[in-house]
């Protein structure tokens, strides 16, 4: 299905800049369902990322330059979106992320591959002849990595990460000859041979790299701050940041050591909280039909007490990770329906542990993901929480550019505000399963102070790994994934709490002033898109009155 715009002169600037966009990063074009790009992946060569960065300053300069008084109240949101975004890509343009991330590179490859193969939106010829394009470009991107990647940047503690997603994505790659009917397998079983063999070469060079990287991978806190304020407009920065994040924690603590008191008759939510996760389930297939049970309630609670409004179509799907995101990734996390393709199918990811995980490894995974502890995380992924929204959004999907650029802060603080909206509707029968939930709350509220610690240079990874473990009662393991996350995505870790809080507050706004009912307000906001909180609020600032017109 093609973008549609109007005949506004706004409209064919936004379409300027989409195409722009997705010419540079055409696997997102895949993930938005635009099959134009399906056979391509992007040119990561120095001089295209030169190229890049200078476009980029000019489209900053052209949107800076619109006069607001021409545009229409979503054409002022999207310009100012556009501006943010391109803001926060200059802030880090001098940490030189393009010499750092090995992930970056390989990761750009089998996000590519899986994404055509999980739509699989072209019939099957055409997908594989797509897909072993994509393929065969492969080695070429790779080589464009070892040419930028600069050991002296590189951390080392993050190698091992990035080599356990190459090792693992080079038997995904060769094992997806499988994948299409008999008559289409031929070609990409060669290219999935080419593209495994390239990224096996690749994970050999980033071992042989272990010895002499010594990069970091601390930001600072002039680019956390400037990320904070400029690219998600909040009003303070990195280290009052960190203290909202220890008010919250300690709010919350408190909330859990009463609950023990009257679960358990003391005021250890440590000890509750171990127990709770040596109750989990014993194997990864267990786990997977937990997070089906759970979908289907989570759905059904949403129908009977009327919260949203689910578009006709929508599907969520629970399915075991991706074979090379299970090194990478310890938590569940979701994959949208591709908004531009029809399709309101959506993918709730379940966290399988990695191919050749120990007994140990397995189960501190399957801890991690505790019978009672699935329920929130599932109302997170799936019902109201990522699919709702995010199918809700294709199915009404307006506006381009918000498909293009998008906020954390928007996007994880609503999947954790419907964890405390469903606790408040009682979707949380059972008082163990509200423990876990108030438990979610506050590992959102270490991830905070670990986050803008990690960046501002003042805790270690294993101080940070013990804080989590300490005081988010994670296993090692899993706080081990979660905190070289962090360090790869610096800010994304404190966008759940911070925008969830933010977002309760518009909530409490919008029904102290009688403008419409909760539901009212959860169709509103997400139909919003995923802009920066601040945006947000200007845009239901604006409900119920006379749009403005250029």
């Amino acid at each position: 299905m093609p973008i549609e715009y109007s005949d506004r002169p706004f409209d064919a600037l936004a379409d300027q800049l989409v195409r722009d966009q997705l010419s540079a990063e055409p696997v997102l074009g895949t993930q938005l369902g635009l099959t134009d790009y399906d056979a391509a992946l992007p040119d990561r060569s120095q001089d295209a990322i030169l190229a890049r960065e200078r476009a980029e300053d000019a489209w900053l300069d052209r949107f800076t330059a619109l006069d607001p008084a021409e545009l229409t109240q979503d054409e002022q949101v999207d310009r100012d979106l556009v501006v943010m975004v391109l803001r926060g890509r200059a802030i880090r343009r001098d940490w030189l992320g393009w010499r750092r991330s090995p992930e970056w590179y390989a990761g750009s490859i089998l996000e590519g591959a899986h994404l055509l193969l999980l739509y699989r939106l072209r019939p099957d010829p055409l997908l594989a002849e797509a897909l072993a394009e994509r393929l065969r470009a492969a080695p070429m991107l790779l080589e464009q990595g070892l040419a930028n990647l600069d050991p002296e940047l590189v951390a080392p503690e993050l190698l091992p990460r990035a080599i356990g997603m190459t090792r693992a994505g080079a038997g995904y790659l060769r094992g997806l000859a499988g994948e299409p009917p008999v008559e289409h397998r031929a070609g990409v079983a060669a290219a999935g041979e080419t593209a495994g063999a390239a990224l096996d070469a690749f994970g050999d060079h980033l071992e042989a790299m272990l010895p002499v990287a010594s990069g970091g991978w601390a930001i600072g806190e002039q680019r956390y701050d400037g990320l904070l304020r400029y690219a998600e407009g909040l009003r303070y920065g990195t280290r009052e940041l960190r203290e909202r994040g220890r008010a919250a924690y300690a709010e919350l603590a408190a909330d859990l050591a009463a609950r023990t008191k009257q679960l358990r008759g003391h005021e250890n939510w440590q000890a509750l909280a171990a127990e709770l996760n040596a109750d989990h389930p014993s194997t990864p297939a267990e786990m997977l039909a937990g997070y089906r049970e759970a979908t289907a309630a989570s759905r059904a609670f949403c129908v009977e007490r009327d919260l949203v409004t689910l578009p006709d179509g929508e599907q969520c799907q629970v399915l075991p990770a991706a074979p090379f995101n299970r090194a990478v990734t310890a938590v569940a996390h979701y994959m949208a329906p591709p908004p531009f393709s029809g399709s309101l199918v959506g993918t709730f990811f379940v966290p399988y542990p990695p191919d050749g995980a120990t007994a140990e490894e397995v189960a501190q995974r399957l801890a991690t993901n505790s019978r009672a502890g699935q329920w929130s995380i599932t109302a997170h992924e799936a019902y109201p929480g990522h699919h709702w929204h995010l199918a809700h959004l294709a199915a009404n999907q307006r506006r381009p550019l918000r498909y293009i650029f998008a906020s954390t802060y928007f996007t994880e603080g609503w999947g954790l505000y419907v964890e405390e909206m469903m606790k408040e509707q009682g979707f949380f029968t059972d008082p163990y399963w509200e423990f876990c939930q108030v438990g979610m709350r506050l590992f959102r509220a270490a991830r905070i102070v670990v986050d803008t610690s990690l960046h501002l240079g003042e805790m270690s990874i294993d101080e940070a790994c013990a804080f989590m473990v300490d005081k988010a009662a994670l296993s090692e393991g899993t706080a081990r994934a979660e905190v070289l996350r962090y360090c790869t995505w610096p800010t994304q870790a404190a966008s759940y709490l911070t925008g969830a809080i933010e977002i309760q507050r518009m909530r409490d706004e919008w029904l102290h002033r009688a403008i419409g009912s909760l539901k009212d307000f959860h169709d509103t906001i997400a139909g919003t898109g995923r802009l920066p909180i601040s945006l947000v609020e200007r845009y239901l600032g604006t409900v119920g009155t006379p749009p403005a017109h250029g």
